[in-house]
């Protein structure tokens, strides 16, 4: 957990989206296009790090993109995010997807995804983030530490 003067826990910023499967959403093999579903995504990352950092943000990475099953028309889709780490102007935001069942509410992944993005006033220039992460259990101790070795990996992929 970083140090900050104030800490939100990530119960605090979770956020979740609902989307019906529509004909303008599926591709020319009647599954939600990917690209749709990205753009889902990175809504719903969005929102969650605005309500972590209450202010703007813009998306700087999408670390991880795991496709592991589609959504047909009609299907409900379910989309979570969670802050997962909190650096000094950035933070990981992890968004997992999932098709529900209308008539049982049963629930079944088809993604997940972890996307950086960054705190930015209104001139778009990165602005420090007011709240650090309160850990509450033992699985979000193990995303923060999964997301420093992310954090790591990335940037000796982008080190120019």
């Amino acid at each position: 957990m970083n140090q900050k003067s104030e800490n939100k826990k990530v119960t605090d910023s979770m956020t979740e989206s609902s989307k019906i499967v529509q004909s303008k959403d599926i591709n020319g093999q009647n599954r939600l296009f990917g690209g749709r579903l990205m753009e889902w995504i990175d809504e719903v990352a969005a929102l969650t790090a605005m309500r972590h950092c209450g202010g703007l943000v813009t998306t700087c990475a999408v670390d991880s993109l795991v496709f592991k099953h589609g959504a047909k028309l009609n299907q409900v889709v379910v989309l979570t995010g969670k802050v997962t780490y909190v650096g000094n102007t950035s933070l990981e935001v992890r968004v997992d997807t999932y098709v529900e069942e209308v008539e049982t509410g049963e629930r079944f992944a088809i993604n997940h995804a972890y996307l950086i993005l960054v705190h930015v006033n209104n001139d778009g220039a990165p602005t420090p983030i007011r709240y650090g992460l309160d850990l509450q259990s033992e699985s979000e101790q193990a995303e923060w530490n999964s997301a420093l070795i992310r954090a790591k990996s990335r940037k000796e992929r982008y080190a120019y």
